[in-house]
């Protein structure tokens, strides 16, 4: 039976009915109204990720198990679509800091495999973007007061596509071998010998294969990905099946980017490794490849979640951004400069030139 009701993720608290959330040192779910604690629940053996068939599901043939609905709040300014409690009606933003109501809207995704609980509380990633902020050059003065005043981050679950594949390549090519001649040139009106790299060429041709295992892909378009990117390495080993209860007290984000045009990112990133195995296989001193044919099969995916403490806030009515990677606590984001700050160092710059100048001038 086709799923049509949307899934709520509450977990209210056995002592109070409090929403309870999760905690990251505790690895349990706790009460903020009580302080009740309640255990994760375990995992058995037919909860253990598992890979999904990615033709099967561009087909729209996968089980409705492996389906979820829920509900969404759409921004208008960013386009970030995230899960949130149902009894909210207004909030901001997490990612652009923009005033944003509630709807009844709903997302139907593939349900997410696994994910990276939280490691890190907010009090630790707060101090982690502390730090980051008072090691910036030229920021403003303000931008310095949010560090220290800045209101709570936010928990995101931020979505990504992993793709496994198999591969085999044949390629043509040319191998490029160095060699040396004397040749005399002129310089200076004088004769000189000198020694000149050349490079032989011949045509080569062969085969590789390559097993690519969990081909990381971000699945939203609310975060800039240098941002994203500069957050890696992600322990994917690490992942765990996905319960809804790590998500007690966090958001989701609905990925953006469609499983297709996640393989499409996927298979570029394919290519470029399988290009550097075949210049390694062509060997020699250079190498030119003519042409690379591959064979793609047996592709599978999984939709995870992993996560991102944010701060967004409003500069002289512009969004910025700061990341935090909720595993390790690395930092990423952007910032406004200060245009007083930067044409007072440079004053000071210029004056300290004139100065040392002035010495040299009058200690010759």
């Amino acid at each position: 039976m086709t799923q049509t009701a949307p899934v709520d993720h509450r977990f209210p608290c056995d002592a109070c009915g409090a929403q309870m959330r999760f905690d990251p040192q505790t690895n349990q779910l706790v009460c903020q109204h009580c302080g009740t604690t309640q255990a994760m629940p375990q995992t058995d053996l037919t909860g253990s990720i598992k890979e999904l068939d990615f033709q099967r599901a561009l087909a729209q043939r996968l089980p409705d198990a492996d389906i979820e609905i829920t509900r969404i709040v759409a921004c208008d300014s960013c386009g970030a679509q995230f899960e949130c409690d149902p009894d909210i009606h207004a909030m901001q933003c997490p990612f652009c800091a923009s005033p944003v109501v509630s709807d009844t809207g709903t997302h139907r995704h593939i349900k997410p495999a696994g994910l990276l609980p939280f490691a890190l509380d907010e009090p630790t990633a707060h101090q982690a973007m502390n730090d980051w902020l008072g090691s910036l050059w030229f920021a403003p003065n303000g931008l310095q007061d949010y560090a220290r005043k800045g209101r709570q981050m936010n928990g995101i679950y931020v979505p990504y596509w992993t793709f496994d594949a198999e591969t085999a390549s044949r390629y043509t090519g040319q191998r490029g071998t160095h060699y040396y001649v004397t040749q005399t040139v002129m310089r200076n009106g004088k004769a000189t010998q000198v020694r000149i790299r050349k490079t032989r060429w011949r045509a080569v041709s062969g085969q590789v294969a390559r097993f690519f295992d969990d081909v990381l892909v971000l699945a939203s378009k609310s975060l800039p990905k240098k941002h994203t990117d500069g957050l890696e390495p992600w322990d994917l080993s690490a992942l765990e099946p996905y319960k809804p209860d790590y998500l007690a007290g966090f958001r989701a984000e609905g990925y953006q980017i469609a499983l297709d045009d996640g393989f499409t990112q996927a298979r570029a990133y394919m290519d470029r490794m399988i290009a550097r195995d075949v210049k390694y296989d062509i060997g020699g001193d250079d190498q030119r490849i003519g042409q690379i044919d591959t064979t793609i099969s047996d592709v599978t995916f999984k939709h995870i979640l992993l996560p991102v403490w944010l701060a967004a806030y409003k500069y002289r009515g512009q969004s910025y951004q700061f990341v935090v990677n909720g595993r390790t606590g690395r930092v990423q984001g952007e910032r406004p400069y200060s245009a007083w700050k930067i044409g007072f160092a440079v004053i000071i710059g210029l004056i300290l030139a004139a100065s040392a100048g002035f010495v040299i001038a009058n200690s010759q």
